[in-house]
């Protein structure tokens, strides 16, 4: 087991992997901006290195200053928690030839799933089934084009090869609009990835988003935790998560599942990762897979019982998974919801010092957060300062807890969205359960209106 381990992240995820290092007896190094030298993970870490200003670019994005970091604190494995460098194939490439551990895949593995077309390619050669669409990327004839998309069957989607995080995709309704979307995020992509390769797929009218949550080693041993339901969403960005996905056939889950676990063992994966699909008609579509932990990871480790970022470095560490599929059982139901700085139905960031900061506690009551009263919320990275999450014997008292939690929690100094959250926990279609991507959109457009 290592003995110490870089965590090359920041937030709530960065004091999350330094609370299961601290469990495991691993000493931790947090790297750190400027702007988060205050930061609770910095002040609870064994040792802290400063590796630049404000700026993502300079700092957590700066793969130069975070191997030197590894470097002057004698650390033996990096781990890049989830967003900036977790999902890069070439920083994972760089940890490993300066001789220190990469917490999660093999560099190929990123890459290869880490790219839309390939990794869709590779799931159908799985026996995983895909949205209908191209396999490859889009031509550059306009006719081609066009004759594609009549081939699917409008409505389209447009997607960035190398996209994530609900950027890079646009939805096409008529022919006339086609092309000019087709243009536009191949910009966007080529801005924001790097990378102008965009393909097309079906646009499935109201689907859900169901992901499973998969655990492999380097001995061929794969498992899958169950699957959580990630439907509510604004622009492809999740709000609240809960786990097991509700009116969910069992059948359904369980031929999924193997199916991923399959895939893992045939593209030879290693580490926490989860398998992304939209889910309608009692079929399941694959999108994409997340080569890293989630965000939404507690949900699952609620209903399992099982540390998924201890057994990430367990697993990098060379160990085999201690557990085999029949030995992980569901129990109970578990919800997350996001805590974000910024308006709760504008959705405009707020920066700010948080004055207040009030936890809600109580049975089934779990809060991941790096926020504590005075704490100064920067506008530089990304508006989640926490996320509560409720556990109860079935989805009834996971919903009621959470409501329970909600009105305890006190924010004050910034806005936030918890009134959304409460909103969504007395909304009788998330009650009945089974909502699709489209809910929470079509909510706050109707809401809009009413005004």
């Amino acid at each position: 087991m290592f003995e110490k381990i870089l965590i090359a992240n920041r937030g709530e995820i960065a004091l999350r992997i330094q609370r299961a290092c601290r469990e495991m007896g691993i000493k931790s190094v947090v790297v750190h901006s400027e702007v988060d030298a205050d930061a609770k993970y910095v002040k609870l870490a064994d040792e802290s290195v400063c590796i630049g200003p404000a700026s993502s670019l300079q700092s957590y994005l700066h793969i130069p200053a975070i191997i030197s970091a590894a470097e002057v604190t004698d650390a033996q494995a990096i781990h890049p928690g989830y967003g900036f460098l977790s999902e890069n194939a070439d920083f994972a490439e760089r940890v490993e030839k300066s001789g220190f551990v990469f917490i999660g895949p093999r560099p190929e593995t990123i890459r290869l799933m880490g790219d839309k077309v390939s990794a869709k390619n590779a799931m159908k050669k799985a026996g995983i089934p895909c949205v209908p669409g191209v396999d490859g990327a889009l031509p550059d004839n306009p006719a081609e084009i066009t004759k594609i998309a009549r081939n699917i069957g409008y409505p389209v989607i447009i997607k960035a090869s190398g996209g994530g995080g609900g950027r890079g995709m646009r939805v096409v309704h008529t022919e006339a609009a086609l092309l000019n979307a087709v243009t536009m995020t191949r910009n966007e992509a080529q801005t924001a990835f790097n990378n102008p390769v965009v393909y097309m797929e079906k646009f499935l009218q109201n689907p859900r988003h169901i992901e499973f949550q998969v655990l492999a080693d380097s001995y061929g041993n794969a498992v899958y935790l169950g699957e959580r339901d990630c439907s509510m969403q604004r622009r492809h960005q999740k709000i609240l998560e809960e786990a097991p996905a509700p009116l969910l056939n069992t059948r359904f889950r369980n031929k999924i599942g193997e199916r991923c676990v399959a895939a893992c063992r045939k593209i030879g994966y290693r580490g926490a990762g989860t398998f992304e699909f939209l889910y309608e008609n009692d079929e399941f579509f694959f999108i994409e897979m997340n080569t890293r932990v989630q965000v939404e990871h507690p949900v699952s480790e609620m209903i399992t019982g099982i540390d998924i970022v201890q057994q990430q470095i367990r697993i990098a560490a060379g160990e085999k998974l201690s557990f085999k599929q029949s030995d992980i059982t569901l129990k109970g139901h578990a919800i997350e919801c996001r805590i974000n700085a910024e308006h709760p139905y504008k959705f405009t960031p707020s920066a700010g010092r948080i004055t207040t900061w009030h936890t809600p506690g109580g049975p089934g009551i779990r809060v991941d957060s790096h926020v504590y009263a005075n704490y100064f919320v920067p506008p530089h990275y990304d508006s989640m300062i926490g996320k509560i999450i409720a556990y109860g014997d079935n989805r009834q008292q996971a919903i009621a807890r959470m409501r329970t939690a909600l009105s305890e929690m006190v924010v004050e100094g910034i806005e936030t969205n918890i009134p959304l959250h409460q909103e969504l926990m007395l909304d009788a279609a998330f009650i009945r359960g089974g909502t699709s991507i489209h809910h929470l959109e079509h909510k706050l457009a109707e809401r809009i209106k009413v005004k």
